[in-house]
């Protein structure tokens, strides 16, 4: 009987079970006593019929169409407690896989920063050594190898500062470690130090290059003229985007002031440019835009590139998630077309503008000739068989971050 009231949706009313005794059996030896009559309701949730609700015995006559309604009423509060219960577990399970997934997450990153910092030392210190051992060598024969190996080992580095930027309490722990072991070890450490290198002052000089590698960094606010910033950052930058052809067009307003740390604003203007450039093909144009917003100014940087899926848009600021698949940027140099991947930029954006109060948001249209991640842009507007001209391109994919900063607190 609930089984043809949850398949039908219709409520049901048995007036006499003796004509059917078998099918009530079971449930009355579970029950303890005697069906004689019974009335069902569906149970409805807002899109679905989850269960049944059942009155058995009327205490006085046969149950009517008015018991079916009163039996209605109370089936949508049960439904709905149900529902909500079902709800609330679902959430309870959902925030556990959240919290467990951010744990390891942040226990990756932190590992991943820690297992950087010494191999790029050495890496730095051997490539400068090999460099002047080489220098007797002819140039064109090591020159090549040494190129490829530093702009490797920049691209490693940039990962380590994006991980600083993004495990922003991973310093202050190490400070706090390091300064206590030195604190309890200060005399034998002293005393080692002057035996071995023959300086008293050795003990201050590591205490000093620990605070200087993992001490807090407190990034001053000043007041900032953006559209001289923007211009001079960009000026800078030029180098290294020099083997591009590019078309980037500025319009700024002059006398946009506000009040905010140079170092931050350099690394959010810095990321959201060399991505322009990166998903940008070569013949294609990049515009930025500075203007006053109320009391704040509004940061613009519009690329008419390849454009974004909705799918990655969902995701773009979770931080290590490519856009593209590994192979089309792992071997290409920074700024190069799709040279960008591991995704660090926008995550580091992101958490500083909680950090910071800045706003951050982003809108992209996926180039309607390729619509799918799987399919390629050839980097350059006159290699592109769906384009006739620039102007073609500049209206079938776009992407545009805009950044507002507030005006002085």
């Amino acid at each position: 009987m609930a089984g043809k009231v949850i398949r039908t949706g219709e409520p049901l009313i048995v007036a006499d079970t003796s004509d059917d005794p078998n099918l009530h059996v079971e449930r009355d030896k579970k029950l303890g006593y005697q069906t004689r009559t019974l009335a069902l309701v569906p149970l409805k949730s807002a899109d679905r019929i989850i269960g049944s609700l059942c009155a058995i015995n009327k205490k006085e006559g046969a149950f009517i169409q008015e018991d079916l309604e009163l039996l209605s009423m109370i089936a949508g509060t049960v439904a709905l407690s149900i529902e909500n219960a079902r709800v609330t577990l679902e959430l309870q399970k959902a925030y556990r896989e959240v919290t467990s997934l951010n744990r390891a997450k942040d226990k990756a990153l932190n590992h991943l920063s820690h297992e950087l910092i010494t191999p790029v030392a050495i890496l730095s210190s051997s490539l400068r050594f090999l460099s002047q051992k080489n220098s007797s060598l002819r140039e064109e024969a090591w020159r090549p190898a040494v190129e490829r190996l530093k702009r490797n080992l920049d691209r490693i580095l940039e990962i380590q500062y994006q991980l600083e930027d993004i495990m922003s309490e991973r310093p202050l722990e190490k400070a706090g470690l390091l300064s206590l072991l030195l604190d309890q070890c200060a005399e034998e450490l002293a005393a080692v130090a002057v035996e071995v290198t023959g300086e008293e002052r050795i003990y201050d000089r590591i205490t000093k290059h620990i605070d200087r590698l993992y001490g807090p960094r407190e990034a001053v606010p000043r007041e900032l003229i953006l559209d001289k910033l923007v211009l001079d950052r960009l000026e800078q930058l030029r180098p290294r985007f020099s083997f591009r052809q590019m078309n980037i067009i500025t319009r700024l307003e002059s006398d946009t002031p506000v009040l905010f740390p140079p170092e931050i604003f350099q690394k959010v203007f810095d990321g959201l440019l060399r991505n322009a450039i990166e998903n940008t093909p070569d013949e294609g144009t990049i515009e930025i835009s500075l203007r006053r917003q109320g009391e704040g100014a509004l940061l613009r940087i519009h690329d008419y590139g390849q454009g974004i899926t909705e799918e990655n848009q969902k995701r773009l600021f979770e931080g290590f998630f490519p856009t593209q698949e590994v192979m089309d940027y792992s071997s290409k140099r920074p700024y190069a077309f799709n040279a960008g991947g591991k995704g660090a930029d926008l995550l580091r954006i992101k958490i500083l503008s909680e950090r910071y109060r800045f706003q951050i948001t982003q809108t992209s249209r996926r180039c309607r000739f390729i619509p799918q991640d799987r399919d390629l842009c050839p980097g350059r507007i006159s290699r592109c068989p769906f384009c006739q001209s620039a102007e073609d391109c500049l209206h079938s994919g776009e992407t545009e971050f805009s950044v507002y900063f507030p005006p002085k607190p």
